[in-house]
């Protein structure tokens, strides 16, 4: 369990115990994240004893009063700004006026929590404050690395994720101010789209932490012999409302005890991006056909749909990073261009193939295969 080192600044031992008490057990975790944060506390009553831990010992999280005997917060907050550090400052003050607020903000605090608080209100902010530490570090990472994929991670966000987000954001004030009237029904539609916007946005995120995961290496695989039929199932009753919804027939033949060695987590996205690909590009009444083989040298993978298909001159373009086709037929379909892409990689990562047979709107047939006598490698 990563440790993050919080320290309590205030010259009221009641505040800095009561922090102490709520913290020391406390622990958050993140879906992107293998492991948990825990917090280690230390404390200063004055600025001036502060500033001397943060300068011997470091500190990844400050908790920081403005009133304090010697050097004010602020001061502290403003000598901080100036030492360039990797450390995230959060206010906890009673006495937060608008021009200290508006000096804070400039010196880069994070953002206020005002005294007294509650443990919950408390752990609400520390969670906040952890994310968006380990976001900032994530990110200086990718510019330290000088991974290319930083600038399309940059552009993928400002454009996939600024327009749901404004979107939902109108939604809302709309229902705040009853712009519409006093039935919650009538805002039932725009409830709807806010949801669908939210999944797209949540969509990316899996995606592209997915992504990072295997461009960096460091995800931790977990090879071990596991049953594909099962997981197969998983992926078949992941799609089913979705498929249900559109009408859509799915023929399944999949052998039994089909025994692999493999990470669970990575047949399972290459399951579940294959057959949610082949329910949204499929067509209202149409097909899917998804068979799972195995022969004495390897396992065979097809998914096939009835849906709009892709032309020659798109299919080079299908495995690339970010890269959507674009026309009347997926005009409406929401996506992240890195399913396949994903895929692909992972398909890689036990030395297997994946192939596409595509007509223009008369669908398309993707086959993998997996080489069974292959060791794959941690």
């Amino acid at each position: 369990m990563e440790k993050l080192k919080v320290l309590v600044v205030d010259d009221e031992p009641g505040i800095r115990s009561g922090v102490i008490r709520i913290l020391k057990n406390y622990s958050i975790g993140f879906p992107f994240l293998e492991e948990d944060f825990s917090f280690e506390i230390s404390e200063a009553e004055t600025g001036e004893r502060a500033l001397e831990i943060i300068q011997n010992d470091g500190a990844d999280i400050v908790l920081l009063d403005n009133k304090l005997p010697g050097i004010q917060g602020i001061e502290v907050l403003e000598k901080i700004s100036k030492m360039r550090i990797d450390t995230a400052v959060m206010m906890i003050t009673s006495y937060a006026s608008l021009d200290i607020a508006v000096k804070a903000t400039n010196f880069g605090a994070y953002n206020f929590v005002p005294k007294p608080f509650t443990p919950d209100e408390l752990k609400s902010s520390i969670e906040n404050i952890s994310k968006h530490l380990f976001l900032k570090r994530m990110t200086q990472k990718l510019k330290e690395e000088g991974k290319q994929i930083r600038f399309q991670f940059l552009s993928v966000l400002s454009h996939e994720l600024k327009s749901p987000l404004n979107a939902i954001e109108g939604y809302l004030k709309i229902m705040e101010e009853k712009q519409v009237g006093e039935n919650l029904n009538d805002y039932m539609s725009m409830i709807d789209r806010s949801l669908v916007r939210i999944k797209s946005m949540r969509n990316l995120i899996i995606d592209m932490l997915d992504l990072t995961r295997l461009e960096s290496g460091k995800k931790a695989r977990k090879l071990k012999m596991i049953n594909l039929k099962e997981l197969a199932q998983m992926a078949l009753d992941t799609i089913k409302p979705m498929s249900i919804q559109h009408s859509i027939n799915v023929i399944s033949e999949i052998d039994d005890d089909v025994l692999f060695e493999a990470d669970q987590d990575e047949i399972e996205i290459i399951f579940n991006n294959l057959l949610s690909n082949a329910v949204k590009y499929n067509r209202d009444g149409g097909e899917i056909r998804f068979h799972v083989k195995r022969s004495e040298k390897e396992i065979k993978i097809m998914v096939s749909d009835t849906g709009i298909g892709i032309s020659d001159e798109d299919l080079p373009k299908l495995f690339e990073e970010f890269s959507r086709i674009k026309n009347n037929d997926t005009r409406n379909i929401s996506g992240t261009g890195l399913g396949l892409s994903i895929t692909k990689k992972m398909i890689e990562l036990y030395k297997g193939t994946i192939d596409i047979d595509s007509k223009l709107h008369f669908g398309t047939t993707f086959t993998i295969k997996l080489p069974i006598q292959n060791k794959q490698n941690d």
